[in-house]
Order: structure tokens, then C-alpha cells, then sequence
């Protein structure tokens, strides 16, 4: 069954490997390095010009993933999540939106039960098979190279949402 796109209001998704590539750089002082895409976080700023929340949950805690989230105004960010499904759940009942609601982007095996519960379950390019297998989409960008760019703009346009959005760059006389 297609998904509603339409009636997608939350976005939730993984950080290591699909907000980066899943490569952790660990610095000689300690210190935790990572590259985030800028068309990711472009799509991210379109999808909360049209109304729409953003979550984030990793399985890790991280100086930069915190960051980013800041950077990108992420209200909802979940870290050294073990058990991603009873974070989403309570975010859900919190904020009050349905399973059905909700995309979530993943790429290892425990953002599967989020996957499968949400309405719009998705695997980037370079998940795991058994996520794969069991996502309604699988992106043909990798995590870090532009999937929740790819996942953002494919619910957006299959929602109606996105020429609304486009007029922000493609002004016509009429806009102005």
C-alpha cells in the first residue's frame, strides 16, 4: 500500500550513517569528527519551511551530531538511544501524531522496528540488507551523500507541498 504522503508531519531519522556517511573520525585529543551533506541539511530547512518537525536518533552520543542539530534548528533529537522504537513511540504520544505520520530513515539493524512501524519506513543506499528488505524506499544516494535530501524531496514533491516550496527560488512575476 502507497503511503499518504500528504499526511506525513515528522521526519525522523538515524545519524551515523545516513546524516553521515557512518565514518566516525576520532581526533588524537579525543575529540569526534563528522561530515554532514549540505543538501541533507538544506532538505532539512525545506521540509521545516513547509510546517513539517524533524527528529533525530542515534544510537551514540556525539559533540557534533548535537551541533549539527542545533545548527539546523532540530527540535527533537534522541542520543545514546539503544531501543529507538520506545523513543519514537514516546515522542509520538508527546507531540501527537500516528505512527502513520511519520518517516523514518535508517540504515542498520536497530532502526528496524522504527522502520516498520512508521508509515513511510526507508533504507539509504548503503544499509544493511535486512533494512533493505524490509523499507517501503530504498534511496539510490548513500547516508552523507544527499539520501534525506533524496527521501525529503520525494515525500514533498508526492505530497504536493513542493512547488509551493519552489517558489522561494523560482519567483515568477506574478510573486512579485
Amino acid at each position: 500500500m502507497k503511503p499518504d504522503f500528504a499526511n506525513i508531519q515528522l521526519l525522523a531519522m538515524d545519524v551515523d550513517g545516513v546524516l553521515t556517511d557512518g565514518t566516525l573520525m576520532l581526533n588524537a585529543d579525543g575529540s569526534e569528527s563528522k561530515l554532514f551533506n549540505s543538501l541533507d541539511g538544506h532538505g532539512i530547512r525545506m521540509w521545516q519551511r513547509a510546517g513539517l518537525k524533524v527528529a533525530l536518533v542515534s544510537g551514540r552520543k556525539s559533540p557534533p551530531t548535537k551541533l549539527r542539530a542545533e545548527q539546523l534548528d532540530i527540535e527533537y533529537v534522541f542520543e545514546d538511544c539503544h531501543y529507538k522504537l520506545p523513543a519514537v513511540e514516546k515522542l509520538l504520544a508527546k507531540i501527537g501524531i500516528s505512527p502513520d505520520s511519520v518517516a523514518y530513515i535508517g540504515d542498520d539493524l536497530p532502526d528496524l522496528p522504527v522502520i516498520r512501524y512508521v508509515g513511510f519506513g526507508v533504507a539509504v543506499a548503503n544499509a544493511v540488507d535486512e533494512v533493505k528488505q524490509y523499507a517501503d524506499y530504498v534511496t539510490a544516494c548513500p547516508g552523507g551523500k544527499g539520501a534525506v535530501r533524496e527521501v525529503i524531496e520525494h515525500i514533498l514533491k508526492n505530497s504536493g507541498r513542493w512547488q509551493q516550496l519552489m517558489k522561494r527560488y523560482l519567483p515568477t512575476e506574478d510573486d512579485g
